[in-house]
């Protein structure tokens, strides 16, 4: 039903949400830094970045002679914006730790962008979810952070974790949005042709 494709990303939150759906994949690192021009506004930036995931992998594909237009190569980016700001992966413990006391008792913004390099062609958007929090006590911030470890994740939390369970109040959008793919939106392009 649909077509094999290249996922440009090491999160495990999306080759698992890819498994769910049944889309055969590859998985190949783009190795950049997701640095961007600071002229951006934050709702531009994580398309932009998963843009540059999207071309170094077909440039790295290209210098191994192994690019083939026919594979679709899909990327993404996932970002947490709270009051025009983002926040995004913790370094640290305490870092992580003063990103769930900002995000306590209120609502902000989860952003993933797409990128998908198809058939010579482009497709590019980015899907919006907003999240509210409940107010988190620091008790149950410190046992989150010490437990599940987010230090991977945008605005360090994962809304499928014990945190989402305990924390979140609402969500309006995709909820697979916020783990780092809004799949539903993915799929129609990833059919195969029919003959």
């Amino acid at each position: 039903m649909y077509r094999k494709i290249i996922l440009a990303s090491q999160s495990p939150r999306r080759k698992q949400l890819l498994q769910i759906a049944g889309v055969p994949f590859e998985v190949l690192l783009p190795g950049i830094e997701e640095d961007f021009p600071e002229t951006l506004l934050p709702t531009e930036v994580p398309v932009y970045l998963a843009c540059q995931k999207a071309n170094a992998v077909k440039n790295q594909l290209k210098a191994e002679n192994k690019y083939d237009s026919n594979i679709p190569i899909l990327a993404a980016d996932t970002i947490v914006i709270l009051n025009n700001k983002i926040l995004g992966k913790p370094k640290d413990e305490n870092e992580a730790i003063y990103l769930l006391k900002q995000l306590s008792g209120n609502e902000h913004q989860v952003i993933t962008g797409v990128f998908i390099l198809k058939d010579q062609e482009y497709i590019r958007f980015s899907a919006t979810t907003k999240v509210y929090f409940h107010p988190l006590t620091n008790e149950q911030i410190i046992w989150y952070v010490a437990n599940c470890r987010p230090y991977d994740k945008a605005g360090a939390y994962g809304i499928q974790d014990w945190i989402g369970v305990v924390g979140v109040s609402a969500i309006e959008g995709d909820f697979y949005n916020v783990m780092g793919l809004p799949v539903s939106r993915i799929l129609p392009y990833l059919l195969e042709e029919k003959s």
